[in-house]
């Protein structure tokens, strides 16, 4: 039960993350993926960068305390659906 809170709790974080990414580019990593008369569509890749940059310090610690193999597939998995959210919710997607 309490590996279940804490991956819903995770994974409220990584989409924040990711959400922030993409409104507040810190990096600035733009790929561009169409050019129409309309505009530009551009994918901002901060968020995504940012969101395995926390998976990675969220599993070097559970490595840490030794809670990876408890902890490690709940972390992976609301990593998964974080991403998976952001991407149905267009985050990081820009059209100029």
């Amino acid at each position: 039960m309490k590996n279940i809170l804490f991956a819903i709790l995770q994974f409220i974080l990584f989409l924040a993350v990711f959400a922030g990414g993409s409104f507040l580019p810190l990096f600035h990593m733009e790929q561009v993926l169409s050019v129409t008369p309309e505009g530009t569509r551009i994918f901002i890749w901060d968020g995504v960068a940012m969101m395995f940059l926390l998976l990675l310090v969220i599993l070097l610690i559970e490595a840490r305390r030794k809670r990876i193999a408890a902890a490690g597939p709940w972390t992976g998995a609301a990593f998964v659906f974080a991403a998976i959210a952001g991407y149905a919710l267009k985050l990081g997607f820009l059209t100029r």
